[in-house]
């Protein structure tokens, strides 16, 4: 679970990289307001011919999406934007969330010369792309998804990477190790489909991941639908026993919205919605979320059962803190299973301004999700055998969305996977890359601090700098 995180203040003159540093900035108020791209009725997740590469054609693709992308680069060369420009383009609840005044400051301001390089991955509703900014000199990725009436829902912008990447096992070592007082890495090799080691450290032992423990959630998916049990196109319906707090936007959907299994799937991943999570969860029952843990290779699945909802995560770590946390922690696992089902489940869903008072670990050696850098290699040469299943291939789409900016070269990698995971002390990111000779790599980093929460803001560039290191080592062996 990726918690919501507080807005960040900006500064107002011209930076040394104004474009890349607004669209920084932006990112982190869109990981604060949560917002996600509403799910198309058609269940469809964005997919490129064959697999999320740059398009030989640089120009937006003519979908919804691509209108929206199209009219942001050329908006950027006649600011300022008006209130009604920006409303027309903009679905409403992103502008609850980022003001019109913050795009065009922060977002708009001194964009020079956007040029469109290569679109990476796309569908109607959802794409990612690559550009050029301030006359080519700096350059980004552009994520960005649109609702059912084709308004920009979702914009995402990462800088392209500017640390250097680490040349040695060493200069991966330091800079992973530089995140926090506890480290744990992992680098194998997964092309005949077990996790075959390449480099680590400490790669064995449980470690908090948040959020990255949907990739469980995911497993248990797969295996319902190669099972028959549950279709990629089935209709769920958001109801308030399964809404959660934020990342994501489907909380705020009103009960009775009908969403397809696939879409859930997709925005899960993604964008770590937490309500889409709970809901397949509750799709597939904890049991078999429980099963998936032991059934990828987990070594210690009784660190994580119960399986835990965000939600109930949600309620044991901002209702009533922290007693209502000591009684769980304190239980035994048939006791846990009782209090979740008297008070935490009947408990309602915390306010979203609750959790702007949580801004240092807590508990996060006890109350977590848990799984070691090993655990996730394995659950990732799991899913990777399940995609390559009749009607299991968009387990892979799924997958490919989001790759956090690693940017991998396309000249040598094709497909990129990525979740991960945070809360205040934890940060978790788990990759599973292929290159165009076939070959499979796995690179997880999990890093905890339990007294102080981790500045992912500066740790994060330079973890990404390592894991592309990481990858390039392991396929020169």
């Amino acid at each position: 679970m990726s918690k919501l995180r507080g807005r960040r203040s900006i500064r107002r003159g011209r930076p040394a990289r104004p474009f890349l540093t607004a669209l920084t900035v932006v990112l982190a108020l869109l990981v604060a307001a949560c917002t996600a791209p509403k799910p198309q009725a058609s269940g469809a997740v964005p997919t490129a011919a064959g697999s999320p590469q740059p398009s030989r054609s640089a120009v937006p693709p003519d979908t919804p999406a691509g209108a929206q992308l199209r009219w942001l680069i050329a908006a950027a060369a006649r600011l300022p934007l008006s209130d009604a420009q920006i409303r027309a383009h903009f679905d409403p609840a992103f502008l609850a969330q980022v003001s019109s005044i913050l795009i065009n400051e922060a977002l708009l301001q001194e964009a020079i010369s956007i040029r469109l390089l290569a679109v990476r991955v796309s569908d109607l509703s959802t794409l990612v792309a690559d550009v050029s900014t301030y006359h080519g000199t700096s350059q980004a990725q552009v994520l960005l998804a649109v609702d059912r009436r084709g308004l920009i829902s979702l914009l995402r912008l990462s800088p392209a990477p500017t640390e250097p990447t680490p040349a040695s096992w060493a200069g991966v070592d330091a800079t992973v190790r530089s995140a926090a007082p506890q480290v744990h890495l992992l680098v194998a090799d997964v092309s005949h489909g077990s996790c075959q080691l390449v480099h680590s450290i400490d790669p064995a032992t449980p470690a908090p991941l948040g959020s990255a423990v949907k990739l469980y959630v995911l497993e248990a998916l797969g295996s319902a639908v190669a099972a028959g049990k549950v279709r990629w196109d089935q209709p769920l319906t958001v109801t308030a026993k399964f809404k959660s707090l934020p990342p994501g936007e489907l909380q705020t959907e009103p009960d009775g919205t009908r969403i397809s299994v696939l879409d859930l799937a997709a925005t899960m991943i993604s964008l770590s919605d937490n309500t889409a999570a709970d809901m397949l969860t509750g799709l597939v029952g904890r049991s078999a979320v429980e099963a998936a843990l032991t059934a990828t290779g987990m070594t210690s699945p009784a660190l994580d059962r119960p399986f835990l909802t965000t939600r109930e995560i949600f309620t044991l770590k901002l209702d009533q803190w922290p007693t209502l946390a000591q009684r769980y922690v304190t239980a035994d696992e048939p006791s846990r299973r009782a209090l979740l089902a008297s008070t935490v489940d009947r408990a309602p869903l915390p306010a979203v301004e609750a959790a702007g008072t949580w801004i240092t670990p807590r508990d996060i050696d006890r109350l977590e999700y848990f799984a070691s850098a090993d655990d996730l290699c394995r659950a990732y040469a799991s899913l990777a055998a399940l995609a390559r299943q009749p009607g299991l291939a968009p387990i892979g789409r799924v997958l490919s969305l989001n790759d956090d900016g690693l940017q991998l070269g396309p000249a040598q990698w094709t497909t990129t996977w990525f979740k991960g995971g945070s809360e205040p002390g934890v940060l978790t990111l788990a990759f599973l890359a292929t290159t165009r000779s076939g070959h499979s790599y796995v690179v997880t980093m999990q890093a905890e601090d339990t007294s102080q929460p981790i500045d992912q803001a500066a740790v994060t560039p330079a973890i990404l700098s390592a894991v592309r290191g990481a990858f390039t080592l392991a396929a020169r062996r």
